[in-house]
């Protein structure tokens, strides 16, 4: 899957969840989460840990897209490309419909803005924000948003919109 991809494959793997790191980390950031709860699942999971395209403009990490300021047709453009990628990892083996996506922060807001209108088993939003083009769609996969209340760059108040977006559809 080349060096974009941390792939922890699992040759009985049935499921598959895949993270999406946030702004100015990089793909392995969330790898021990990951392997922490394919450890608590009584399920033969692969693990795959996304890097995001972009360099973080601090020189350390990645981004999914510019955040500070935000430059939101990047945000649509890295949707449209995160959407191809993942299409790319589903197999007959392990579809989309077997697959959850997780993303903390900006990757949060990249698995829910991409995987929203996609066939994911489920779609889990850490620290989670809605694009501000976002709609959800009328039907989506499952989702479980998950916010600390202490959270000093990305306020709860934006999983907050991001259930009433979806409560409203």
């Amino acid at each position: 899957m080349g060096e974009e991809v941390f792939c922890f494959p699992f040759e009985m793997a049935t499921h598959r969840l895949i993270l999406l790191h946030g702004w100015g980390a990089d793909a392995e950031d969330l790898v021990p989460l990951g392997k922490f709860l394919i450890e608590k699942i009584d399920k033969n999971i692969e693990l795959v840990s996304l890097r995001a395209p972009d360099e973080h403009p601090q020189g350390l990490g990645r981004q999914w897209y510019s955040l500070f300021p935000a430059n939101w047709s990047e945000a649509k453009k890295a949707v449209n490309d995160l959407k191809v990628r993942l299409k790319k990892i589903s197999t007959s083996q392990i579809p989309l419909e077997k697959t959850v996506l997780l993303g903390f922060s900006q990757g949060g807001a990249m698995a829910i803005a991409t995987g929203a209108s996609m066939p994911f088993a489920g779609l889990i939003g850490c620290s989670a924000y809605p694009h501000p083009d976002f709609i959800p769609p009328e039907i989506s996969p499952d989702i479980f948003l998950t916010h600390g209340t202490n959270d000093s760059l990305v306020p709860i108040i934006a999983s907050q919109e991001l259930l009433n977006l979806f409560e409203k559809t």
